[in-house]
């Protein structure tokens, strides 16, 4: 199970040394929310800020756009640091302009899926996928409850990674903590992205651990 760290819940009065303490914990990846006050009613982080914590860091930093144009961005993350792009299947741009950057980059790249949005939009995409994102909560804010019937559709897109064989990697972001990592585990999710259950807490040690027990892994 990989454990991501959503940087949206970190103080970003010191994101250096947020980002030191979740990676001295052994964690691999971090999440990072972009958002642009347009594709959803917030704002966050821009390539500026890859770009400076990227010094910082050799974690994996899986960027997640949620923004109306991620093609017109995709090369400036890239370029800041970013290593896998993960754009909205709910977006009306070019997907497969942001897959090709990708591609030509040597980068990963993910498909997200907001839990309105019906599975089948997603068929097309399934082959050309890294991780495909699902959403645990309404895009565009932290903190918010996880949607109890997303359980259910990371079932079934794990019954379809299994039936395809494919090889892309189930996250789920939104609402994780360790009263329901165990479920999101066991439906079938491979990245658990965690904010407030991480970032919320001192022990950023014992946060993880709490989040692996939950979720039934040693």
């Amino acid at each position: 199970m990989i454990i991501s760290p959503s940087l949206l819940a970190a103080d970003s009065g010191k994101y250096a040394s947020e980002i030191k303490e979740v990676e001295k914990a052994g964690l691999k990846y971090l999440h990072i929310d972009v958002m642009d006050g347009h594709f959803v009613p917030n704002l966050s982080f821009g390539p500026n800020i890859l770009k400076g914590i990227r010094k910082k860091s050799k974690m994996i930093f899986d960027t997640h756009l949620m923004i109306e144009k991620p093609s017109d961005f995709t090369e400036a993350f890239i370029k800041a640091g970013a290593d896998i792009i993960t754009v909205h299947i709910e977006t009306s741009d070019d997907i497969d302009m942001v897959y090709n950057i990708c591609r030509k980059n040597n980068k990963g790249f993910g498909i997200a899926i907001s839990p309105d949005t019906p599975l089948k939009n997603l068929n097309k995409y399934l082959n050309m996928i890294d991780i495909l994102l699902i959403m645990g909560i309404q895009p565009g804010f932290g903190g918010q409850k996880f949607i109890p019937e997303v359980f259910q559709r990371i079932k079934e897109i794990a019954k379809i990674k299994k039936d395809a064989n494919a090889k892309y990697l189930i996250s789920v972001d939104g609402g994780v903590n360790e009263g329901n990592s165990a479920e999101i585990a066991l439906s079938g999710a491979d990245i658990l992205v965690a904010g407030s259950a991480i970032f919320g807490r001192t022990d950023r040690e014992e946060a993880i651990k709490s989040l692996l027990y939950g979720s039934k892994i040693n």
